[in-house]
């Protein structure tokens, strides 16, 4: 006895073939957009950035800030913020006599400041406390007198130790601080992409 045969299946109609053709496209839409969201929003919550996004100094949340306590120069007047000149400020605050560590880090300074080529002129560098000796400042350098407002703010280091270095926005906002030991090539290239904010 012979099995009873398999009637044919049907050849699918277009609007079958369009229906899964239709439902494979929105499951993929659906991966695609709720997938991509799920990752970006773990990556977030996880302290992530891209590399191109981070700084290289520690971004200070919130900015410290200065707006109503412009330091005074050391020679007489006040080193006004004017926000509309969009100058960015480099904060150097050295405690007791400025050793060779401290001229060291002058000269660095003196280096990022000239690497910033034609945007130099968007640059001051605030130095706070002894000069360094045998180190040529440009007129950029602005000696400061210590403003006792400031310690809570942004205090200075103890004598004999390392100064750390800080960034100051057009408005007198400080944004960012720079360790000791840091590197000098992460600073600039921070104040590079800043500059190109302005």
């Amino acid at each position: 006895m012979t099995p009873p045969s398999t009637p044919p299946v049907p050849p699918a109609s277009p609007a079958d073939a369009n229906r899964r053709s239709g439902r494979r496209v929105l499951i993929i839409l659906f991966v695609l957009f709720f997938g991509g969201a799920f990752v970006a929003g773990a990556l977030r919550f996880s302290g992530w950035q891209p590399g191109g996004n981070k700084a290289n100094g520690q971004l200070l949340e919130p900015p410290v800030d200065l707006r109503e306590l412009p330091p005074q120069r050391l020679h007489g007047g006040t080193y006004g913020w004017d926000p509309a000149a969009r100058t960015w400020r480099i904060l150097v605050q050295v405690a007791g006599p400025c050793d060779d560590a401290c001229a060291a880090l002058a000269r660095d300074m003196v280096k990022v400041w000239e690497l910033m080529g034609r945007r130099a002129d968007h640059v001051d560098v605030l130095w706070q406390g002894e000069a360094p000796a045998g180190v040529d400042l440009p007129t950029s350098f602005v000696r400061i007198e210590p403003e006792p407002l400031w310690q809570e703010l942004v205090p200075m280091p103890i004598a004999g130790s390392p100064a750390p270095v800080h960034v100051i926005d057009p408005n007198g906002f400080v944004i960012l601080r720079y360790r000791p030991g840091f590197d000098v090539a992460g600073l600039r290239a921070d104040l590079a992409t800043l500059l190109k904010l302005k």
